[in-house]
């Protein structure tokens, strides 16, 4: 994508000091992090998972648990999309009366959201699911809100949040691009 039509909206730090400040969140709001476990959406949100449970390692010298959920078949546009090949969700550990953390990197129409819940709902019956994302860019289909957000960033409909993790795409950054002008 031509550089012109990208405004970066957060920069590697900025991503790393909201991932502290939700990882200080997350332990204020749990009373620390005994019986949490981290669900990150494939495929952004595995890694910003990962690294939120690094976070707590560094400030609470304890391992939550991560896993990959696979919301695929949960997804409520599966007739008008091809069929993707998907793994079934491997959990290290049982989630039965655990909190859940449901990690992804954009809050959009909350469709993701709900597809995640209904997955980690077929896994076990948490105590409580809870959401965290990099950015809230706002347009709601359905009445999910994060508990935890990096970043709240006004859009307009034309507009496309992309974020960008060393893991995924070799720089960590957060861009808006506008489809067919500048950004």
């Amino acid at each position: 994508m031509p550089a012109a039509l990208e405004k970066t909206i957060m920069t590697a730090e900025d991503v790393r000091r909201a991932l502290v400040r939700i990882a200080h969140e997350v332990l204020e709001r749990n009373r620390g992090a005994q019986g949490l476990v981290f669900a990150g959406i494939r495929t952004r949100g595995v890694p910003l998972a990962q690294r939120l449970a690094e976070r707590i390692y560094e400030f609470e010298r304890v391992r939550v648990p991560t896993f990959e959920v696979d919301i695929a078949l949960y997804r409520d546009d599966l007739k008008y999309r091809t069929p993707v090949l998907t793994t079934s969700s491997q959990v290290p550990v049982d989630i039965e009366r655990q909190r859940v953390l449901v990690v992804d990197d954009v809050l959009f129409t909350g469709r993701s959201i709900r597809a995640a819940m209904d997955a980690v709902i077929d896994l076990g019956r948490p105590l409580s699911i809870q959401l965290a994302v990099l950015v809230d860019r706002g347009h709601r289909d359905l009445p999910i809100r994060a508990d935890y957000v990096g970043k709240n960033v006004p859009t307009s409909l034309d507009e496309e949040v992309q974020v960008r993790l060393v893991e995924t795409d070799g720089v960590d950054e957060v861009v808006i691009v506008k489809s067919g002008g500048e950004a």
